[in-house]
């Protein structure tokens, strides 16, 4: 599986960005999908999982209630909606599939490239 992600950018503190994970390969579907991410000097961090068929989904204490994450399997992608973002928000965000629905980045087996995001204060 080879995950693109894109969407990141500039925003400023209180707005809204759509990050959106392409993948490959027509196995999508029966992967587990995370979003991960990392800020300048600190380890990556879980944000938000989904399972195979979006009946599941977890986040991280600190985005509960503002980040959404969705997929599309007809469209092989997945998708973290942020809304009233933080400054604290600002890191890489990475994509990643596994074969089991995780919350760890050793549970998971295929990574995306990053995309980055900024929330100004």
């Amino acid at each position: 599986v080879q995950l693109q992600a894109s969407g990141g950018g500039l925003v400023q503190a209180g707005g809204s960005l759509r990050l959106s994970c392409a993948a490959s390969g027509r196995t999508f579907s029966s992967y587990a999908m995370g979003w991960f991410r990392q800020a300048p000097g600190k380890e990556r961090e879980f944000v938000a999982a989904i399972s195979w068929s979006g009946g599941s989904t977890y986040y991280a204490d600190s985005v509960k209630g503002r980040f959404t994450i969705s997929r599309d399997n007809a469209k092989n992608t997945v998708y973290l909606q942020m809304n009233s973002l933080k400054p604290e928000d600002t890191a890489v965000y990475y994509c990643a599939a596994g074969k089991m629905l995780g919350l760890k980045v050793y549970e998971y087996d295929y990574w995306g490239q990053g995309t980055e995001v900024t929330v100004s204060s």
